[in-house]
């Protein structure tokens, strides 16, 4: 597995993330400030190439510098504020998700049905073609 690789890819994702948590921040400002400008980028923003926070920025950049130039800053921003955590909770999450997984795992590996009495009523419920093969056996 290639660490370096999984850690570069991630740091893509996180930031395309961010970039989509600085174009909604934007958003909800604008619609108290600029409603029309607000609903525009809200627009321009519904389109596939948010998934890429880069790709978006050069289109935006295109279409309206100013805004290209404050989602910058504000996806900065949120950088500067939520990268000092993410380690720990990454890590925490993963590990808490993982132990519920497992958790409900091992419950359904455990139950057992209360009505099975013998080995082949067991045999019969898991597989009911081997009902016919226990009754040709038992004659």
């Amino acid at each position: 597995m290639d660490h370096k690789r999984v850690a570069k890819d991630t740091a893509q994702v996180l930031i395309s993330y961010l970039t989509y948590q600085a174009v909604q921040t934007v958003v909800n400002q604008l619609y108290e400030t600029n409603p029309s400008l607000g609903i525009w980028l809200n627009q321009f923003s519904s389109t596939d190439r948010i998934q890429d926070g880069e790709v978006y920025l050069e289109a935006l950049m295109q279409e309206n510098p100013e805004l290209a130039l404050r989602l910058m800053t504000v996806r900065s921003h949120l950088a500067e504020e939520v990268t000092e955590f993410l380690p720990e909770m990454v890590k925490t999450g993963i590990q808490e998700a993982n132990m519920e997984h497992r958790r409900q795992l091992l419950e359904r590996m455990t139950q057992m049905r209360p009505q099975a009495s013998s080995p082949s009523e067991t045999v019969a419920e898991l597989d009911p073609s081997s009902e016919s093969d226990l009754e040709e056996s038992s004659d």
